[in-house]
């Protein structure tokens, strides 16, 4: 069965985006192998506020990849090469139903604390930056607590990001 991924990066102090929305505070570092990463993947999920974000830098396409955006406002006629939906979690069930490659959760503390609640997501992938911001878009917004994680890999990069990956079941 495909699992659904959310791979993001975030502050020590567990901001996804600094109060602006901005993501410039994010360390990329030469060792990660980018393509070989999104070619785990044919399918990414996000919600309005970071596909709204990411059509500044790529147009809001994942060349390669089924794009679906979870909003209750978003017009399909206004999001040009993305599927909209209305609900996440009856999306990721149906995309489970269908054979592929694992689902990127992308972005977007509020759609991963829905999907979390929902029992939808499978992994967490989770690169601490070291910096602290202070303020921001937390990582996980306030809801249920989450199932208890068990740690499947850690690793750490020559910049100082430390690579955490937890299944949720």
């Amino acid at each position: 069965m495909r699992k659904v991924r959310y791979c993001v990066a975030a502050s020590l102090d567990g901001f996804i985006a600094d109060a602006q929305g901005g993501h410039d505070w994010i360390l990329m570092d030469p060792s990660i192998d980018f393509v070989a990463f999104m070619q785990q993947f044919d399918t990414v999920l996000m919600g309005r506020g970071t596909y709204e974000a990411s059509k500044g830098m790529s147009g809001g396409e994942m060349p390669g990849m089924t794009a679906i955006v979870c909003s209750r406002t978003l017009e399909e006629a206004a999001a040009q090469g993305v599927q909209v939906v209305r609900d996440g979690v009856q999306a990721v069930a149906e995309l489970r139903q269908k054979a592929g490659k694992d689902i990127w959760l992308f972005g977007g503390g509020n759609l991963f604390r829905s999907l979390l609640d929902a029992g939808a997501v499978d992994q967490i992938e989770l690169s601490l930056i070291p910096v602290l911001l202070g303020s921001g878009i937390p990582l996980l917004p306030p809801g249920k607590r989450s199932p208890t994680l068990r740690l499947n890999e850690q690793s750490s990069l020559p910049n100082g990001t430390v690579v955490l990956t937890y299944s949720t079941r």
